[in-house]
């Protein structure tokens, strides 16, 4: 059912649990926000487990909830317990902006969250208000610390245990310049740093003046704290992993648009409103939601799932032809 026609096996599910976000960065939503899909068209907490079950007994062993911003979600505390608990996971994750996680952070670690994602785009509060169009810059690097001292720790170039990111989404112009700065938090924290190529998707208005390119970024990195020690990638890995000499953390860069790694992706995507994204660039989808709403047996499911997984193309087409190509605004695709 996961396995595609390049012989990709999709190990890996990431499943949207809302469309709504307390923030409005810039390369995720239009200015003007987006039309929200109705509460009764997104699935329920019983429709997000029976596809998780699904996956999960067709090879999935790593699920990542996101958004919107799934804190906002309010059983998500429950739904990673639920997750964590399924015969055969490995890892259950979260992708957060960190602005409410706080308070939920404990708990989700007691129900078995072992991967954990914050999104921070900016080291300066006076930045994080235009990048964001939002206040509260404190509580996202509060839930940062927090991740740290509940013993999120991503170690020194290994990919076990109970691992804490933070997502940079890098923009020329923009905050490139704080690039040596965000290495610098790897320094005494562990902490995994991951710069990630501005990428194109509706209403963010992207242009290839606004991308800084993984070897300007690694560049500037070499330039201020010399040669970096190259982690060992596992499979389907999407970062190209680093660590600065004596660093406690790493520093990772994802290569989106300028080195492709689409021959191994082993990702899948259900959004929030049910649909199945076998890409993050493709277009085509196919409503899980609606099949289920119908009688659809999970026979019926599985047929549907691998049919579309059949369809997956060997890679997107690339950043030019992806700019002028119609796809989801990134909020409502789920980070």
């Amino acid at each position: 059912m996961l396995t595609d026609t390049f012989g990709r096996m999709h190990t890996y599910l990431r499943i949207s649990l809302t469309e709504r976000c307390n923030l409005r960065c810039l390369y995720c939503m239009p200015e003007e926000g987006v039309d929200l899909t109705p509460g009764r068209q997104l699935l329920s907490t019983e429709e997000v487990m029976r596809v998780a079950r699904l996956f999960v007994a067709g090879g999935v062993d790593k699920i990542r909830l996101t958004g919107g911003e799934p804190t906002l979600r309010p059983d998500l505390v429950e739904l990673t317990g639920q997750l964590s608990q399924l015969p055969g996971m490995r890892a259950v994750g979260i992708t957060s902006n960190g602005l409410t996680l706080g308070r939920k952070l404990a708990a989700l670690k007691d129900a078995g969250l072992s991967l954990l994602n914050i999104s921070l785009d900016t080291l300066q509060p006076e930045r994080f208000v235009q990048m964001t169009r939002r206040q509260g810059h404190d509580r996202v690097l509060a839930s940062i610390q927090q991740a740290v001292a509940l013993g999120y720790d991503p170690g020194a170039c290994t990919i076990a245990g109970r691992l804490l990111k933070v997502n940079v989404v890098v923009m020329r112009g923009v905050n490139e310049d704080e690039v040596p700065a965000f290495v610098e938090l790897t320094r005494g924290a562990p902490i995994n740093v991951r710069f990630i190529e501005y990428m194109p998707f509706d209403g963010n208005v992207w242009s290839e003046p606004k991308l800084a390119p993984y070897g300007d970024m690694l560049a500037a990195v070499q330039a201020r704290f010399g040669e970096l020690e190259r982690c060992d990638d596992p499979r389907g890995e999407v970062a190209k992993n680093f660590r600065v000499p004596g660093f406690r953390g790493t520093v990772s860069f994802i290569t989106s648009m300028t080195k492709a790694f689409c021959s191994d992706c082993n990702r899948l995507r259900v959004m929030a409103d049910g649909n199945l994204k076998v890409c993050l660039f493709g277009a085509n989808e196919v409503s899980l939601r609606e099949a289920m709403r119908e009688g659809a047996t999970d026979d019926d499911l599985r047929a549907i799932v691998s049919a579309a997984v059949d369809r997956k193309r060997a890679a997107h087409a690339g950043m030019f032809e992806l700019a002028g190509a119609k796809n989801r605004a990134m909020v409502k695709i789920g980070g």
